[in-house]
């Protein structure tokens, strides 16, 4: 997109003031388009008009944010739930597992915290968690390492594999997934790929990456600009689990039968991983923001040439800085290519030099000893320019 594109798509996100400020939060919190606060004002005219009745309309918004993410994830045939957030969802996957016979889970020690803190409290109440290194031997003759450690580690006391598509700390992507996909079927074992940090950011195909068999869990809070409580859970059609954490929501189409007539019931299709009663104001969000993508011609391959095209820049722009290593770096080891939708700068002052910038109309974040830049299609060249140059000073000491 030409600086004058990215100028002309800013003219949609009036409310956010994105061009009074430099948005470099595209990775966390991308701003919202205009039409997605006409749509929240929207379901609060459809709950008004129809009461109860309102939730044949917001079924129906459901089914067009299942859309969405079925066209992002290039998937014809998995189902997909929905839910508020993505801990819900990987609670219930978790619940399905028979961690009893195959009490062994593996992951990396580079998931996000949801994955994170829940399988180190599982851990603590016996559950075994094997976490395969996302750091150690992976550069651009690497490339595959963390997904051949996940193979490698898979066993026939694996219940299942939870890993990430695209790091969130330094967004690295981790290529080989379909290895870990056969690497599981050979043993009976599931595989959980959270491909949160892809969605919008990375081409992202189930198809293409051999993963028709896998469970995908992700959300629409960071690149796909739907905000909060989007998230979902595609799993395969075939999938038999029964979620041991289930909703009553599970029940639709079963509701005739009367409770314990044959057990607990499960419906068909994406309600075998549903929840509860839930908010559906952010559904209208999401379908209207998913209108305006497809309106404008931002699919995933398009946004992340665009992408791409801003992460060298700053890239490009930081290196120009020659800052002394021990201030602000960052890892070349491993190219712009083979990362997803942010840039990510070492330094022992993140946290820090996050704020500052913040301080002078550049937003950004810190995880740990990393600033992550992360811009998105409405920033112009000129805002990267201009953040680069303050995050000069700054670091600086300025």
């Amino acid at each position: 997109m030409t600086d004058t594109g990215a100028a002309a798509l800013a003219a949609h996100y009036s409310r956010f003031r994105v061009t009074d400020r430099v948005l470099l939060t595209g990775h966390s919190h991308q701003a919202w388009p205009d039409v997605a606060f006409d749509a929240q004002k929207q379901a609060w005219l459809d709950a008004a008009e129809h009461v109860d009745d309102k939730w044949g309309r917001a079924f129906a918004v459901a089914d067009e944010v299942r859309a969405g993410y079925r066209r992002l994830l290039d998937d014809a045939d998995g189902q997909i739930t929905l839910g508020q957030n993505t801990h819900e969802l990987v609670i219930r996957f978790l619940s399905a597992l028979p961690l009893g016979d195959r009490p062994r889970l593996v992951t990396t020690d580079g998931e996000f915290h949801t994955v994170r803190r829940q399988l180190d409290r599982l851990e603590s109440e016996g559950i075994e968690i094997v976490r395969v290194a996302t750091r150690e031997g992976v550069g651009a003759d690497r490339s595959g390492a963390v997904a051949d450690g996940l193979a490698a580690a898979v066993d026939d006391r694996t219940a299942a594999v939870l890993v990430s598509s695209v790091l969130f700390r330094d967004a690295r992507i981790v290529e080989g997934l379909d290895g870990v996909a056969r690497a599981c079927a050979q043993v009976g074992a599931e595989l959980l790929v959270d491909a949160y940090h892809s969605l919008n950011a990375v081409p992202f195909s189930v198809a293409e990456m051999d993963l028709e068999d896998a469970f995908v869990v992700g959300g629409g809070y960071k690149y796909c600009q739907l905000g909060e409580g989007n998230c979902f859970l595609r799993f395969p059609r075939e999938c038999t689990l029964r979620p041991v954490l289930t909703g009553w929501f599970a029940e639709f189409g079963t509701l005739a039968q009367a409770p314990g007539d044959g057990g607990v019931g499960y419906g068909e299709g994406h309600l075998r991983f549903a929840g509860s009663t839930y908010d559906p104001v952010s559904h209208y969000r999401a379908a209207s923001v998913f209108r305006f993508f497809r309106k404008r011609g931002l699919n995933a391959v398009r946004l992340r040439e665009i992408s791409l095209a801003q992460i060298r820049r700053l890239a490009a722009a930081v290196d120009a800085l020659e800052l002394d290593p021990a201030v602000l770096t960052r890892d070349r080891s491993v190219p712009l290519s083979r990362r997803g939708g942010f840039l990510a700068l070492e330094t022992p002052r993140a946290g820090e030099i996050a704020c500052k910038l913040r301080g002078r109309g550049v937003y950004a974040d810190s995880r740990g000893s990393v600033l992550r830049l992360g811009p998105a299609p409405y920033v112009t060249d000129g805002q990267l320019d201009e953040a680069v140059a303050v995050l000069g000073e700054v670091a600086a000491g300025s």
